[in-house]
């Protein structure tokens, strides 16, 4: 049984963070991206996302090895993927791709490299933007190219790749849903520090990762996706071999009408408790209909950020208490009180924040693992 192992949500094209080359698209390039595992198996295949496409994208050809240094495969590892038998695909206008599934065993923990080569104009491309890791990119068809001198140019986005799936025969994955705080915003860059890798480790279970930086409960967002309540479907519940549904999410919906330094923290209206807590009955609704074990998680503390005011403190503290107390979670794990100063509990402790005072560093993604490792 084809299980997921890693996944990535897909986002609108979009300047980004960081640059990127969402907006541009490719055309006689190939893309080279390195992600890790959370499950192993003998055999994989990857999923391709275009949610976000207006026209078909000609897949040329495809690969995927055990990851080296850089933009490397470890030799020997290579193996071409192939889609319902042949070598090159389109990938559907607002839809997805999986491929054959190919022989290659790996080991949770472990990272492979998936190369897909472009040899028409893509358009914009569907890409998660946050990846914390580099994706590299060369001139001409490098799918067979194990050494990776070809690959010229690197981003910190991941292109059309939304998961890769391993023959685990297992069906209790972890999927952690949220912000920025989930994507690993504030974790240590090619590292592989971010709370769902954490989790993984200390338990042992596959753990997808659904965070999408600067993401919305109740709004959709050019840069920050789909809101919530919307993309949990595609997101967490038609992954295979998903049991259990971590919330993490409501921050920016308080947060973003704080400020008006951020063009893009925008729709940015001011919102009461009642209506994040009606989002978060939504999202536990979806899940118990899947069949899935529900765990909510409180925001963590944010005081002294560009998030934080008056208001943000009086509907976070009311929302991390319906929370707590409603019942209406299967689990809770506390991650406010996990995280705060002790001397200032509207606040990151200084160890855990990396310095914004709203995204934990990677001690405080490892509390955060650590907290909901107990619950599992």
């Amino acid at each position: 049984m084809f299980s997921a192992s890693w996944i990535a949500s897909p986002q609108l094209p979009s300047e980004g963070f960081t640059p990127n080359w969402s907006r541009e698209g490719f055309w006689r390039q190939s893309v080279r991206q390195a992600v890790r595992l959370s499950a192993g198996g003998a055999r994989v295949r990857v999923r391709l996302s275009h949610a976000y496409g207006t026209s078909p994208v000609r897949i040329a050809g495809a690969s995927v090895g055990r990851t080296a240094a850089g933009a490397a495969v470890r030799p020997g590892s290579l193996v071409p993927l192939a889609f319902g038998g042949a070598g090159d695909a389109t990938l559907p206008a607002r839809g997805e791709l999986v491929s054959d599934d190919v022989p290659l065993t790996v080991a949770a923990g472990e990272s492979v490299t998936v190369t897909l080569y472009f040899d028409t104009t893509t358009g914009p491309a569907t890409f998660h933007a946050q990846a914390f890791t580099s994706s590299h990119r060369g001139d001409g068809d490098l799918t067979a190219d194990t050494g990776g001198a070809g690959f010229d140019a690197a981003t910190e986005s991941w292109y059309f790749l939304s998961a890769v799936e391993a023959d685990s025969g297992r069906a209790d994955a972890v999927a952690l849903f949220g912000d920025s705080v989930t994507d690993g915003f504030g974790s240590t860059p090619g590292a592989d520090r971010r709370w769902s890798d954490a989790l993984a480790e200390r338990t042992g279970r596959p753990v997808l990762n659904a965070g999408i930086g600067g993401n919305l409960l109740l709004n959709d967002s050019a840069w920050y996706g789909e809101k919530g309540i919307h993309r949990l479907r595609r997101d967490v519940l038609d992954q295979p071999g998903v049991d259990t549904l971590v919330v993490l999410l409501g921050l920016n919906d308080i947060g973003f009408s704080e400020t008006d330094e951020q063009p893009t923290y925008k729709p940015a209206p001011v919102l009461e408790a009642e209506e994040l807590i009606a989002g978060h009955r939504e999202l536990i609704r979806q899940g118990r209909v899947a069949g899935l074990r529900v765990i909510g998680a409180t925001l963590p503390p944010f005081g002294g950020s560009d998030h934080w005011g008056e208001h943000a403190a009086k509907v976070s503290h009311e929302l991390n208490e319906w929370i707590r107390r409603s019942g209406e979670y299967d689990a809770v794990v506390d991650l406010n009180r996990a995280l705060a100063d002790p001397e200032d509990p509207d606040r990151l402790l200084p160890a855990y924040d990396f310095g914004d005072h709203l995204h934990p560093n990677d001690a405080g993604y490892e509390v955060m693992a650590e907290a909901v490792s107990a619950l599992l």
